[in-house]
């Protein structure tokens, strides 16, 4: 079976992850997609694969005789998707010979265009696939469950010498909690890869360091008719904060090294309002001004209107893996050279974003980041095509014999 019609089997089952739930995994339905896929691990003839209480899924293909002294690797991919786009059934959408150009996805009113995605053009001739636009498609990550099992397949049927190969599926990546539960020590593996990254070819050992910042206003609420000097609108202090941070740094003001502060969430009346940021930078020591600026922002506020106003509670979500994997440089060298093997060009450039594999570095396995072959990913512009999927499943068929050597 080819990596794509495994993809296609996986979207239909929808996984979107809750990062309001107290819950492992934070949504049910990521249990549905586990059982699958151990089933169809163990159909593979993965006989050990399992899932635990937490609906991480592992299993490990033992070595080929001979190989057991061999680098032990694993390959990991994430079950859930963002909760965004996700809301209803998930109708992929299989286009044969793509002629490269505009794409209107399906009677949605939303199309893939050149304008905003310039890359549409290299992919003429291969076969996309989208959703039909009302929702995402899910190929962040489930088109890298789809490479790691149809690596897995291909090193089985085609009897290719193997050390030890480490698989794990896992939940609440896309909420940054997943991987805190993740068990290292039963994947079993020296290093690892994510296939979580996106055009074939990327690799990434260089991610932000990520906080979450949130601001808890209270206002104090009286009739309007009587509160000159006396009313604080909480909405109105929000939106204050807001006008306080750069302008610039934003999401789509910024790109490659540079950092910045997301708004993702503001929300609120007179009497409390919530305003949430994803605070990025790869920088150790810019992340740390960023930080201050936030906490400078706090202090001006309570000054302004009264101590306790407002509140910012900053929560560490991961940190920058470069620290780790630079210590073991073989992993991107031996990365670019299976890229070789399967002619594809390797990209190597930095994640702007973060995968499991931030947190799994500090924990003892380093891991960086592998393309899927997939782009625009968190929306309904999610697409990827087959061809690109082939690619990236070659890429770490080839790790694996590199390995093996």
């Amino acid at each position: 079976m080819r990596a794509y019609e495994r993809l296609l089997n996986y979207v239909v089952v929808r996984t979107p992850s809750d990062e309001n739930s107290d819950t492992v995994p934070s949504s049910p339905c990521q249990f549905e997609l586990g059982k699958i896929l151990v089933e169809e691990l163990k159909a593979l003839g993965i006989d050990n694969a399992y899932m635990d209480e937490k609906s991480f899924v592992y299993g490990k293909l033992p070595a080929t005789p001979g190989y057991e002294s061999k680098t032990k690797l694993g390959f990991i991919a994430h079950m859930d998707t963002v909760a965004d786009f996700c809301d209803h059934d998930i109708v992929p959408v299989v286009t044969e010979n793509y002629n490269g150009e505009d794409f209107p996805l399906g009677t949605s009113g939303r199309a893939l265009t050149l304008s905003d995605f310039p890359h549409l053009s290299e992919l003429k001739g291969r076969t996309l696939i989208t959703s039909d636009g009302t929702t995402i498609l899910g190929v962040d990550d489930k088109a890298g469950i789809a490479e790691i099992m149809t690596m897995l397949e291909r090193i089985i049927s085609e009897n290719i010498p193997h050390g030890q190969v480490c698989v794990a599926f896992t939940p609440d990546e896309e909420i940054g909690t997943g991987a805190q539960n993740f068990n290292v020590e039963a994947f079993d593996a020296d290093f690892g890869y994510t296939l979580d990254g996106d055009g074939e070819g990327e690799i990434q050992y260089e991610n932000f360091n990520a906080y979450k910042a949130v601001f808890d206003i209270t206002g104090f609420s009286v009739h309007p008719g009587s509160s000159k000097d006396v009313m604080i609108n909480a909405s109105l202090v929000a939106m204050e904060i807001n006008s306080m941070l750069p302008s610039g740094d934003t999401p789509r003001g910024t790109e490659e090294y540079e950092g910045f502060f997301h708004l993702t969430n503001i929300s609120g009346d007179v009497c409390k309002a919530n305003a949430t940021y994803f605070v990025r930078d790869h920088s150790a020591s810019l992340m740390e001004a960023r930080l201050n600026t936030l906490r400078h922002i706090e202090k001006l506020m309570n000054e302004k209107w009264g101590e306790g106003t407002v509140k910012l509670t900053l929560t560490e979500q991961y940190k920058n893996m470069a620290e780790i994997v630079s210590t073991c440089m073989h992993l991107i060298d031996n990365a670019k050279l299976a890229c070789e093997r399967a002619n594809v060009t390797p990209n190597v450039l930095p994640i702007r974003g973060g995968t499991d594999g931030c947190q799994l570095s500090f924990k003892g396995l380093p891991c960086p980041n592998l393309g899927t072959g997939g782009h625009g990913y968190h929306g309904p512009y999610e697409h990827c095509t087959v061809e690109g999927m082939d690619l990236a499943t070659d890429i770490i068929v080839e790790l694996v014999k590199i390995y093996a050597q």
